[in-house]
């Protein structure tokens, strides 16, 4: 390999710039490269460089330059193999290594056909890099040696490698510090050691403000604006001030961000007279999966009068990275003074960063707000090590005795469990009756349709045999879903993505893929193997199988054709459901909740039943989803089970929220939403609309209780609704919501209800009097079971002076004994 050792003289014409006080770096190498002439980008002086002819590379020029372009970019080296710079390292510490690449043609070279690899200080930061257009990758790395080689290494077929400039220059001491990151996960703790780790700049985001070029910023960085990354733009409201920021109290430097970024922010937009409503403000950013990644987050505070007014939450990834932030504390009891907040958090398999703020619990009414000046995310990079051909013949020959001692290990332990299965076969006791099993086995795919009764707990644990016969290997799930191809994802949660996928024999599934290697969402991936895979019931979605092999958890159901709920009632554009179509959904869901709630001894508590969690097949019947959060009921002598609060936020029973009692009520009153939901098609949380509309089931309340529940309806419902109809499913969501769970009714008389509501839509009217004095429309020639809000039954005589109630037409679901 040939190595052209450069020993350039620092430059120093950072005078130039506009800044009162310049960071001058120690090391600072700008290199020109395929050029012999210096050139300057941003007042930066990069000096040419020079390579003796058959060194193995080639200098290029682009003789039809795009107009505008700088000369910087104009020039390119090109290395025909394993080719170097070296640069004298004057002082160990953090640098900044820069690498800009711009393709062109020239000389017979097509740089866009490159394909090479670079590494530097021996560690691989770009390997397999096809430039397809001006590109700048920037690291920032620890350096502790004298001589900083970076190594370009053609790859595969293209035979070359090219680089058109390179910087390299000390960092500030404090740009990358080793305490105070908090690593972001299920528990928030710190992270050490961040400034030995190589970082690549992904992102740098001026929040609420407008482009920055290295013309505005001490370390020549870009700046870009968030406007294109904000999920909901109407959430936010720039705000931005004239005033210098005070750098003496936050911890913060010119060099960590520049004026600009903390002179202009994002902060709520509260403009719509929401003043009480609550909700987030959130960026997402695409980073690639499965990546470790310094979130760098920068705050000034020029939105408060005082000290002590802002109260605001950090999440990151769904995550709550940090609570109740008061940056007049952080800062020192100083109004405007810059700081910055890191976190370490990896990106999941959807491949994106999430970033919100919003307003903490300690925040007041009037003064509700959250902000964010600016933001930065690095990857960490997963850096392989180069090694030498002396390493790589020792390291070979230990992987070969490895290999030998290991393969006759294992033949030692195969024998063994040969041995110990043939004495267990002898063994073995003969099966027990199929009447004595609790639960049918489930098939491999798609299980039995038929199950019994199992008097033990519905969360009881797997027994000495797990749950084997659900598993399906990793290997036929990725056949299933093309190697989980991005566009077959039809959905993605907490837990992770969702696959449309097809198995062997042509069963249609969802296969939802956890974060491969992250424990996260455990508890609930057993949690949802064990509940489904006791239970059968057509209103219930089915569990397929489980795969945890290769660290992945993956979970596969019957696939639901229409998707969930939530869809077809607001924000998606799909046709509009009939008011037959959504009683008939609500009286399925309610099914299949009365099940869960009354098929065990203990029954199974939901805990997060919203309209994303019931899904529609293909002739939209509805079935109950996502079991992650559910819990055995209580016992026989119990009222309730004693646990920590879990749910979605405007679905959450308050009596559970304030006591963290759950019982089936809790369920019950989240399904009284749900049927507002239904009525109104307006999520249940809604946080730009007029503060008094913003909890869907507050509001309709109000409405309801006024006899006016019409005024608010979905407006495709207008005229479709029968009177008797709308105030029998008014009650019933009014019964639902009610404060105490002990005023709310079961949902086996929520279901009763509904099926009553549903009859008096179908039937033709007929005006009957109760003996509460309400008149309903009634069904001609039908019988009407009791209505359990009014306790009133229509019998029929036998003419021998008997009576029978008739129930041969209605509620066949409730009338068996296990609650089906």
């Amino acid at each position: 390999m040939e190595t052209k050792n450069l020993h350039f003289l620092s430059l120093t014409l950072l005078s130039l710039l506009h800044f009162s006080a310049s960071f001058t770096p120690l090391d600072n190498y700008l290199l020109n490269c395929g050029s012999l002439s210096n050139t300057s980008l941003f007042n930066r002086v990069f000096a040419g460089d020079s390579y003796k002819p058959g060194s193995g590379s080639i200098s290029l020029t682009n003789q039809n330059p795009p107009p505008n372009s700088p000369a910087l970019y104009h020039t390119a080296r090109v290395f025909t193999r394993i080719s170097s710079y070296s640069f004298g390292i004057k002082k160990y510490g953090t640098h900044m290594v820069r690498f800009h690449f711009s393709p062109f043609v020239a000389q017979g070279f097509d740089l866009k056909a490159a394909n090479f690899s670079v590494s530097v200080d021996r560690l691989v930061l770009l390997t397999d890099l096809h430039v397809r257009d001006n590109v700048l990758r920037e690291y920032i790395m620890k350096i502790d040696t004298n001589v900083l080689e970076i190594v370009f290494t053609p790859l595969d077929n293209s035979g070359f490698a090219y680089v058109s400039a390179i910087e390299v220059f000390s960092a500030p001491e404090d740009l990358i510090v080793d305490y105070g990151a908090k690593l972001v996960s299920a528990d928030v703790v710190e992270y050490k050691n961040l400034s030995s780790q190589v970082l690549e700049t992904i992102y740098r985001i001026n929040v609420g403000g407008s482009k920055l070029t290295p013309f505005n910023d001490t370390l020549w960085r870009d700046w870009v604006p968030d406007v294109d990354y904000l999920v909901l733009k109407s959430a936010a409201k720039r705000a931005s001030t004239s005033n210098i920021p005070n750098y003496q109290r936050g911890g913060a430097t010119r060099e960590i961000a520049p004026d600009n970024v903390y002179m202009t922010a994002q902060e709520m937009n509260r403009d719509k007279a929401i003043t009480d409503a609550r909700f987030n403000i959130t960026w997402e950013f695409p980073v690639g999966s499965n990546s470790g990644h310094l979130v760098r987050l920068h705050f000034c505070d020029i939105v408060s009068p005082a000290l002590n007014l802002l109260y605001f939450n950090i999440y990151i990834n769904g995550y709550a990275a940090y609570r109740d932030v008061d940056l007049s504390v952080l800062a020192t009891n100083e109004l405007a003074s810059p700081l910055y907040i890191d976190f370490v958090v990896d990106s999941d398999v959807s491949g994106v960063i999430q970033i919100s703020v919003g307003p903490s619990d300690l925040s007041s009414s009037v003064r509700m707000n959250a902000i964010l000046n600016g933001a930065e995310i690095m990857r960490m990079v997963n850096v392989s090590h180069l090694q030498t051909e002396a390493v790589s013949k020792k390291k070979s020959i230990w992987i070969l005795v490895g290999t030998v001692v290991g393969g006759f290990v294992i033949l030692c332990f195969a024998i063994v469990a040969f041995l110990l299965a043939l004495k267990r076969r002898k063994k073995k006791l003969k099966p027990a009756p199929a009447e004595s099993v609790g639960w049918t086995p489930l098939r491999i795919y798609g299980g039995s349709s038929h199950s019994r009764m199992s008097e033990r707990t519905a969360l009881a644990s797997p027994g000495p045999n797990g749950y084997h016969f659900l598993k399906i290997p990793f290997a036929e799930l990725q056949l299933a879903t093309n190697n989980f191809d991005k566009n077959l994802i039809v959905g993605s949660g907490g837990f992770g993505m969702v696959y449309k996928g097809v198995l062997r024999d042509n069963t249609k599934v969802a296969v939802k893929r956890g974060v491969p290697g992250s424990r996260q969402g455990l508890p609930e991936f057993q949690t949802e193997i064990t509940v489904l895979s006791q239970i059968r019931h057509q209103h219930l979605v089915s569990l397929v199988g489980y795969c945890e092999e290769q660290s992945e958890m993956i979970l596969v159901y019957e696939y639901m054709e229409k998707g969930p709920l939530k869809k077809h009632l607001y924000g998606s554009g799909l046709p509009t459901l009939s008011w037959k179509q959504r009683l008939e959904i609500c009286i399925g869901s309610a099914r299949g909740l009365h099940y869960l709630h009354t098929g065990f001894a203990q029954g199974i508590i939901h805990r997060d039943i919203k309209s994303t969690n019931i899904l529609l097949d293909e002739n939209y019947v509805p079935k109950v989803a996502d079991f992650g959060l559910s819990r055995s009921g209580p016992c026989l002598n119990e009222t309730h089970v004693s646990t920590g609060v879990k749910g979605s936020f405007g679905y959450l029973d308050p009596e559970y929220f304030r006591r963290q009692q759950l019982t089936d009520k809790s369920d019950v009153y989240s399904f009284g939403v749900v049927l507002f939901e239904v009525l109104c098609a307006r999520p249940a949380v809604d946080p730009l609309v007029d503060r008094e509309q913003v909890n869907l089931g507050e509001w309709a309340m109000q409405w309801q209780k006024k006899g006016m529940l019409e005024k608010i309806i979905d407006p495709h419902l207008v005229g479709q609704i029968k009177p008797g109809s709308l105030k029998k499913f008014g009650e019933t969501a009014e019964k639902c919501l009610a404060e105490y769970g002990a005023d709310r009714p079961t949902i086996g008389d929520v279901l009763w209800n509904l099926e009553y509501a549903l009859q008096l839509q179908e039937s033709r009217p007929r005006r009957e009097v109760h003996e509460d004095g309400d008149i309903n429309e009634l069904p001609t020639n039908t019988i009407v079971p009791g209505d359990p809000a009014t306790n009133a039954r229509t019998e029929e005589g036998d003419g021998n002076g008997s009576l029978e109630i008739n129930t041969s037409q209605v509620f066949s679901q409730l009338m068996t004994n296990d609650g089906r």
